[in-house]
C-alpha cells in the first residue's frame, strides 16, 4: 500500500479566507508570517513577493496598533494571496483591520478575553466576510486554566480549545479555523488528536517557537508529520527563527515527504560514504538551486556510487549515478549517457526544461 493510500484526511468543514478555502475538501495550504515592521512598506511588500514566489498560500502580518492597519489596502492591492492580520491584546486593532477589508484575523483568546469585545470582532468579521483563526497557545493560556493544571500541558490546551468552540457555537459563528500549539511536540500532538475527534472545524497545525535551523526543522517536521500522517491538519505553518521563506519551503517539503503534495522537485541524494569520489552535497545543491522554480512533480536522484546509485536513478524521473567520477544520466529508467559532472548537470537541466515546456503547452 502506498503512502498516498494510507493517509486519509480527517473530515472537516470549510473556512474561507479571501480566495483560499481551508478544509478537508481542499489541498492542505502552507502559510507563513512576515517578520519585518509592517510600517516599512517597502520591506513588507518585498517579503510578500518572496513568500509568494516560494509557494506561500496565506501570509500573516502583525499589526501592532490601529495606525498600522492603514497600510492594509496597499498590501492587499499588492499581494496575490490572502492576508491575515495578527492581533493581540487590543480588539480595536482587529476592528480597524476588518474595516480596512483584511481577509482574516488571528485572535488569541488568551489575551483578548472579554466576550463583548470578541463578539464585536466576530460580528464585524461576519459582515465583511472575513475568517478568524483562534490561536490557542501554550504560552498564553487563560489564568483560570493555568491555576487548574499548574502547567501548559495538552489537557490545558484542550480545555481552552473546547471553551472557544462552545462559545463560537453559541454565537452560531462558523467561518473560523482552530489552532492549538505548544513548543512541546507531544503536548501539541495529543491536544490536536483529542480536538480532531471532538469537532469537525478546520485545524491549523504547527509547533510554535520551534527554534531555528536544524533544531527547529526537526521539531516541526516531527510534530507536523505525525499529525498529517493521521489525517489531521488543513493548513500548516513551520515556525522558524529567521527568514520566513524557509518556513514555506520546509512546509512544502514535509507535505512532499508524506506524499500529500505532488508539486515540485523531490530530490533523493545518498548520504555518501568512502566509496564516493565526488562532492554529492555540492552537486545536489546546484541541482536544487537550478530547479527552485519548477512546480512539476518530479523525483530526481543524485547518487554517489555504483552500489545503490543506478537502481535509485532508474526509478526516479531523472537521475545521476556516479561510478568513480563518471556521471551516468538516466531518464525514466533509461541510461541517456555517461558524462563528466558539468555536462551531466547541463543535460539534466535541459531535460527537465523540455519536460516543463511540454507540460505547459499541452
Amino acid at each position: 500500500m502506498s503512502i498516498k493510500d494510507e493517509i486519509k484526511r480527517r473530515k472537516s468543514r470549510t473556512a474561507q479566507i479571501g480566495t483560499l478555502s481551508i478544509g478537508s475538501d481542499y489541498p492542505i495550504s502552507v502559510q507563513s508570517m512576515t517578520n519585518c515592521d509592517v510600517n516599512n512598506l517597502t520591506d513588507t511588500l518585498k517579503q510578500i513577493d518572496r513568500l509568494e514566489a516560494a509557494g506561500c498560500d496565506l501570509i500573516r502580518i502583525a499589526f501592532p496598533d490601529i495606525q498600522s492597519c492603514k497600510s492594509i489596502p496597499i498590501i492587499k492591492r499588492h499581494a496575490k494571496v490572502p492576508i491575515m492580520a495578527d492581533v493581540h491584546f487590543n480588539y480595536l486593532i482587529a476592528l480597524e483591520a476588518l474595516q480596512q477589508d483584511i481577509d482574516g484575523i488571528r485572535l488569541n483568546p488568551g489575551n483578548i478575553k472579554k466576550e463583548a469585545e470578541i463578539i464585536q470582532v466576530i460580528t464585524k468579521a461576519q459582515k465583511k466576510g472575513a475568517m478568524i483563526r483562534f490561536g490557542i497557545n501554550a504560552g498564553s493560556l487563560d489564568k483560570s486554566i493555568m491555576e487548574k493544571y499548574k502547567e501548559p500541558n495538552f489537557l490545558a490546551l484542550v480545555e481552552e480549545a473546547e471553551q472557544v468552540v462552545k462559545f463560537l457555537n453559541k454565537l452560531e459563528y462558523q467561518n473560523f479555523v482552530l489552532s492549538i500549539k505548544s513548543s512541546n511536540i507531544i503536548d501539541t500532538v495529543k491536544a490536536n488528536q483529542i480536538i480532531a475527534k471532538k469537532c469537525d472545524y478546520p485545524l491549523h497545525i504547527g509547533i510554535t517557537e520551534a527554534g531555528f535551523d536544524q533544531s527547529g526543522i526537526v521539531k516541526s517536521a516531527t510534530g507536523i508529520g505525525i499529525l498529517l500522517y493521521e489525517g489531521i491538519g488543513d493548513t500548516v505553518r513551520v515556525s522558524l527563527t529567521g527568514d520566513p521563506v524557509k518556513e514555506v519551503l520546509v512546509g512544502h517539503d514535509i507535505l512532499r515527504a508524506l506524499g500529500i503534495k505532488k508539486q515540485g522537485i523531490n530530490l533523493i541524494t545518498c548520504p555518501t560514504c568512502g566509496r564516493c569520489q565526488v562532492d554529492i552535497y555540492k552537486i545536489a545543491r546546484k541541482v536544487e538551486n537550478n530547479l527552485q522554480d519548477v512546480r512539476l512533480p518530479l523525483t530526481i536522484a543524485i547518487m554517489g556510487c555504483i552500489v545503490n546509485g543506478p537502481g535509485e536513478a532508474k526509478i526516479a524521473d531523472f537521475g545521476i549515478a556516479y561510478h568513480k567520477k563518471e556521471a551516468m544520466l538516466f531518464r525514466e529508467g533509461t541510461l541517456i549517457g555517461r558524462y563528466n559532472t558539468r555536462q551531466a548537470l547541463e543535460l539534466l537541466n535541459q531535460e527537465i526544461r523540455i519536460r516543463l515546456k511540454r507540460e505547459q503547452s499541452g
